[in-house]
């Protein structure tokens, strides 16, 4: 199966829903996704087929514009790359 690439340009992610919307059109989340960091967990980690990528491009801007929900957004993705193993995060600054 080929690999799915998600795309995250920091610059552009101004907002936790803004992230929470390119992940579920680029990734297909279910329709009842719920826009939280347990419902991005269950999509993340049972939903999605792999194998996958997200490759977080100018990282740095969106540290800055997501604050703490960026901390727990990366802990929760490096938690997964655990888990699956046909899941990497790719953080570039």
């Amino acid at each position: 199966m080929p690999l799915k690439r998600c795309t995250l340009d920091g610059r552009t992610l101004q907002s936790l829903d803004a992230l929470y919307d390119r992940l579920a059109r680029r990734l297909h989340f279910p329709a009842h996704f719920g826009r939280s960091l347990d419902a991005l967990w269950d999509a993340l980690s049972a939903d999605v087929a792999g194998p996958f990528e997200i490759v977080w491009t100018s990282a740095d801007a969106s540290k800055k514009s997501l604050g703490r929900n960026y901390t727990q957004i990366v802990k929760l993705l490096r938690k997964l790359e655990k888990e699956r193993d046909d899941f990497r995060l790719v953080i570039l600054p």
